[in-house]
């Protein structure tokens, strides 16, 4: 299957590796392809340029964000960060149109302006907007009426995702929502592909801002754990 991954950071390259290595043929996409390769220093999160890493994975392929999503016929995975996603994924609406896509994005705002600001090991903790009153991904939806939004992975560091026996054997429960149900089944049998047992559908897409505003006490028990250290959360019925 053909899969394209909208993003090159830690998380899109979580998935990029283990797409490759279930047997699909991945599409990365990207704002700019050489200037993405050009690069020769680690990220805003300590990650190795994506040239570098890039070149121990043979297969993969680089595009734009527009031409990596022309080539999945059905599955996209957005991880985009969530400040640019919209305008980067409004840009390629037409690629787009009548495919799922599966959205981890968390709507981030860095370094901002607040009076009481909460210290990271990266600097303040970033804001969330929108929140409460709507979602990122409710608002991807609105701009790509003729596509598919599903949350999901975004509860998560996206290394446990795509291998979720990492933690406790994978007894742990991911989240899913979204307004189309064929679009969370694709979605679904992608988290079975990875190795999930326990998924939660929590029903539409509004359901989104729980998951993106729980982003905040996802970082809350990173920190108590020890920064890096593997995680999961279980609903224990």
């Amino acid at each position: 299957m053909e899969i394209a991954v909208l993003g090159t950071g830690g998380g899109a390259r979580a998935h990029i590796a283990r797409l490759a290595g279930l047997g699909h043929d991945v599409h990365v996409g990207t704002r700019d392809p050489e200037a993405t390769l050009a690069r020769t220093e680690p990220d805003m999160m300590g990650n190795p340029p994506f040239g570098t890493w890039l070149a121990d994975h043979p297969g993969v392929e680089l595009h734009t964000f527009a031409e990596a999503a022309a080539r999945a016929p059905d599955l996209v995975v957005n991880g985009i960060d969530g400040r640019n996603a919209v305008a980067a994924l409004s840009a390629a609406e037409k690629q787009l149109a009548g495919k799922t896509l599966a959205d981890y994005a968390v709507p981030y705002l860095y370094n901002p302006d607040v009076e009481h600001p909460w210290p990271t090991p990266w600097g303040t903790m970033p804001r969330l907007d929108p929140c409460d009153t709507d979602s990122l991904a409710e608002r991807i939806q609105r701009a790509l009426p003729r596509t598919k939004v599903v949350k999901a992975f975004v509860t998560q560091e996206q290394d446990t995702v795509v291998d979720p026996r990492a933690v406790n054997g994978g007894d742990h429960t991911m989240f899913v929502a979204g307004d189309h149900a064929d679009a969370k089944a694709a979605v679904i049998d992608l988290l079975r592909a990875y190795g999930w047992t326990d998924i939660l559908d929590l029903g539409p897409l509004v359901s989104a801002r729980g998951m993106e505003m729980y982003a905040h006490m996802h970082s809350a028990i990173g920190f108590a754990l020890g920064f890096g250290a593997p995680f999961g959360i279980k609903v224990v019925r």
